[in-house]
């Protein structure tokens, strides 16, 4: 029985990581056609995200079972647990890059980025899609330096959202009534998929230490 408990445990490491690859395409996927204006890959991010909450349903119906069944304690129930949490805070973040995608197909054939801010969106994007991959192989890995990096790259958003807002409220902001919204939204959209990768980078850190560093952030 023990043997096929450690199964269970380690399948559900390998889907995190799946879930966690599709969510690294999507955010991918929804940014280039924000900056792009391509439609189809805007909608194969939409489409795609029903995937990525399969793999949730899944996940989440075994990890309860598990429980049920197993009465996991000590380090297998914190494992158990963490997956519970971690796989519905990638759901999240596929759905944060869903809204993008959105956002990059309602504004066709416009760009849903005003000129003036094409740099801050494309660093956001660049910075969005990096931390994607480091959450994906911090799931693979439980590295702590991937962790610590993670964290360094949320802070690169959170300046890239002030930057949105520096910009709308500066006094020089001639945009439209849609773009201000546009820009308010998918700011936003950017700095809480780093926050939600700091949620999952603070799990694997307690995961592997037994302690977190810091409370650990809770985002919706």
């Amino acid at each position: 029985m023990r043997e096929i408990f450690e199964a269970e445990l380690k399948q559900l490491g390998a889907d995190l990581v799946t879930m966690s690859e599709q969510v690294e395409t999507a955010i991918r996927n929804a940014g280039t056609a924000l900056l792009t204006g391509d439609v189809p890959l805007a909608e194969s991010v939409i489409v795609a995200d029903a995937a990525i909450d399969a793999i949730e349903r899944d996940l989440d119906e075994r990890c309860v079972l598990m429980i049920a069944q197993q009465a996991p304690v000590a380090t297998d129930l914190r494992v158990v647990v963490s997956a519970l949490r971690m796989s519905a805070t990638l759901e999240r973040m596929g759905d944060l890059a869903r809204h993008v995608a959105e956002v990059a197909r309602g504004r066709y054939p416009r760009s849903a980025v005003p000129q003036a801010l094409s740099g801050t969106f494309s660093e956001m994007h660049e910075s969005a899609t990096r931390v994607a991959g480091r959450t994906t192989e911090l799931l693979a890995t439980h590295s702590l330096d991937m962790a610590q990096s993670i964290e360094r790259d949320d802070d690169q958003l959170d300046r890239l959202h002030e930057d949105t807002f520096t910009a709308l409220l500066g006094g020089n902001w001639n945009g439209t009534p849609q773009e201000t919204v546009d820009v308010t939204l998918l700011g936003r959209y950017y700095e809480r998929f780093g926050d939600h990768a700091v949620s999952i980078a603070r799990r694997v850190t307690f995961l592997v230490t037994g302690d977190f560093k810091d409370e650990v952030i809770r985002v919706r």
